[in-house]
């Protein structure tokens, strides 16, 4: 796998980020932590040769 995109939902105490197409899911209070937490469970995920390059899709709501 070259590259992971994750989904990324703003939440009230932080951010959460769930991989399309893997079982992985992390979560951080800033979007910083959020990306240092996303490569760590990159990490625990691939026993092998983990994806080069991460994508985050910054999902946004809008209340009316």
């Amino acid at each position: 796998m070259e590259k992971i995109t994750f989904l990324v939902f703003k939440e009230e105490d932080g951010y959460v980020a769930k991989a399309e197409g893997e079982s992985i899911f992390t979560q951080g209070d800033t979007l910083e932590e959020l990306k240092e937490n996303i490569k760590d469970a990159i990490k625990c995920h691939f026993d092998e040769k983990p994806p080069q390059k991460i994508v985050l899709k910054i999902e946004e709501t809008i209340s009316v």
